[in-house]
């Protein structure tokens, strides 16, 4: 088992040790450095946009009021039916925020979490929501390096110390033994990868982009990682100047033409055939959205960019991740229907 079950185990009964004996906490320190008021009690939060809401479905799902777009029924399938059911409430948060603040009061909400970045907009935003509604707004850092401080965090925040504790942990082990493993892995022989988003695959994550995090986790070269930013539109034939080894994609759409497209064909990745799409249920394991959904998928890539690093069984890896972070255990057949990139 990724990450070895008896390191897991062991750093897990000592951190339980120390938080044992806590107190509640009257204020929290969120990932921007905010002194956040814990609630006395807590029983509905409001995500402030999809990976906030992932986030909480994984440590407290009886807590989460609802998703920020309604989930699909092959998405429920992989989700606590009553839980993956719960309505569209908009977000607060990313380009199509639909969420006003009349529809936060509405929802009665004790506590308003966001995930991501923690930079002066989302500090400011935070800000202005939590004095306008008197509702505690906490910011969450999204990135993967980070995962493991964000599950302690949000324990803290919800008194769910002893669960988070155990996500943090796995999340530790996993980051750690990637790490070792990618570091035995010489400079001149990483892979030279794309990262493919839309259906005509010329939207990608510049250097820097939370969406294409994984990839850097894994040592890939990014080859739009030159320019820094986020999501870009791109042309072909800048692609074709790339000339990736290997494309990474989250389009099923892409996925099916690429390979038929002669505009694409002198692409080393189309060539050789080194196209991979990504699994996305419930939710993407390399992006879309960013939040710790890309635990699972950095075992995935890893098997595709090294596999003589990574000679873990994916379906066991996929089980035990989907019965620790979505609280259901998935059948072979349903395992199957998610690594072949449905939905």
């Amino acid at each position: 088992m990724f990450p070895d079950r008896r390191i897991v185990l062991g750093g897990l009964a000592s951190a339980l040790a120390a938080v044992g004996g806590e107190a509640a906490e009257t204020a929290v320190e969120d990932a921007a450095r905010r002194s956040v008021a814990r609630p006395a009690t807590i029983k509905r939060v409001f995500p402030a946009g999809p990976p906030a809401a992932i986030l909480l479905y994984t440590l407290a799902p009886d807590l989460l009021l609802g998703w920020p777009r309604a989930n699909r029924a092959e998405e429920r399938e992989f989700l606590l039916p009553d839980v993956g059911g719960r309505p569209e409430i908009g977000r607060i948060t990313g380009r199509s925020n639909s969420a006003n603040l009349e529809a936060v009061l509405a929802a009665k909400p004790d506590l308003i979490i966001d995930v991501g970045s923690t930079g002066p907009t989302y500090v400011s935003l935070a800000e202005r929501v939590q004095s306008q509604t008197g509702i505690p707004y906490a910011l969450l850092d999204g990135t993967l390096a980070r995962t493991a401080e964000t599950y302690r965090t949000l324990g803290r925040l919800l008194g769910r110390e002893r669960d988070a504790e155990e996500k943090a942990t796995y999340a530790e082990a996993l980051l750690a033994h990637i790490a070792q493993r990618v570091a035995t892995v010489p400079a001149d022989r990483r892979p030279r990868v794309y990262y493919a988003r839309g259906p005509r695959g010329l939207e990608t994550g510049r250097g820097g982009s939370i969406n294409v995090e994984s990839l850097d986790m894994l040592g890939a070269v990014n080859v739009a990682g030159g320019t820094g930013g986020g999501l870009a539109t791109v042309s072909l034939e800048q692609v074709l100047a790339w000339d990736p080894e290997v494309i990474v994609t989250i389009d099923r759409d892409f996925a099916a033409f690429v390979r038929q497209d002669p505009a694409w064909a002198s692409v080393r990745a189309v060539r050789d055939g080194r196209v991979h799409l990504s699994p996305k249920l419930p939710f993407g394991w390399v992006d879309f959205p960013p939040s710790v959904n890309r635990l699972i998928g950095l075992i995935w890539l890893g098997k595709l960019l090294y596999p003589a690093l990574f000679p873990e069984d994916l379906v066991a890896e996929t089980r035990a991740f989907y019965r620790l972070f979505y609280h259901v255990t998935p059948s072979d057949e349903g395992i199957a229907r998610v690594l072949a990139g449905r939905g």
